[in-house]
């Protein structure tokens, strides 16, 4: 069952069709469990699907040409490059997906096969249970202040009434030097608070500018 089914007979029209239904059926396998753990795109969804199709194509084709091999790695390192980051469960998804494809592509369908239904149902469950971890930031906060203002100390006790935790990261000067932007990672403790907290600041920085928005660093980053 695990033993490759291209080793034994060579490369056919009949082995290249097994495999493109694994690579397939395995693909809407991933998928679904991808769907079944929160928030999904389409697209991402749907490449999930495709992404083993590909992968067992691209082996099959350098099958122990270490030339084509050498080329192929280099496409693959383009468009690691030219891709947007994404979360950790993105990205296991996505190794989950290319470790399916070079399975079937090697023709080791059955190993292709366990793997996919242990990742699936294993990501799945870990995804149901409520795993509580360090606070995390979910809002960047951007202040613009005149010089004069003490930035350290001036929003302490407004970020300690709306906040659950709030951490300096940046300052920098702006408008030539007479005003600085400081930068906060925060986590609210209430999500319908963010007109109050910018109402209160506004009133304290002397109703200059004041930018709230999802942070980068998300909950599921690596």
């Amino acid at each position: 069952m695990l033993s490759s089914i291209i080793s034994a007979t060579g490369l056919t029209l009949q082995n290249t069709l097994f495999c493109t239904a694994a690579s397939i059926g395995l693909g809407l396998l991933l998928a679904g469990a991808y769907l079944l753990q929160g928030n999904h795109t389409k697209n991402f969804t749907v490449s999930l699907v495709m992404l083993p199709l590909l992968v067992q194509a691209v082996i099959m084709m350098v099958n122990g040409n270490i030339g084509t091999g050498v080329a192929v790695m280099g496409a693959f390192s383009l468009i690691r490059f030219r891709s947007f980051p994404g979360s950790s469960r993105d990205i296991t998804a996505i190794f989950a997906a290319m470790s399916v494809g070079i399975a079937t592509g090697m023709g080791f369908l059955g190993f292709a096969l366990i793997i996919a239904i242990v990742f699936a149902t294993l990501s799945v469950i870990l995804s149901k249970i409520p795993l509580k971890g360090k606070e995390t930031a979910d809002r960047e906060l951007k202040i613009t202040i005149p010089e004069t203002l003490n930035y350290t100390e001036v929003f302490t006790d407004i970020l300690d009434k709306y906040t659950k935790n709030a951490s300096l990261e940046k300052v920098r000067t702006t408008n030539m030097g007479s005003m600085y932007e400081i930068t906060y990672l925060i986590s609210l403790k209430a999500s319908n608070t963010e007109k109050q907290l910018i109402d209160e600041l506004r009133c304290r920085n002397g109703n200059l500018p004041i930018i709230l928005h999802r942070a980068q660093t998300a909950k599921d980053e690596l």
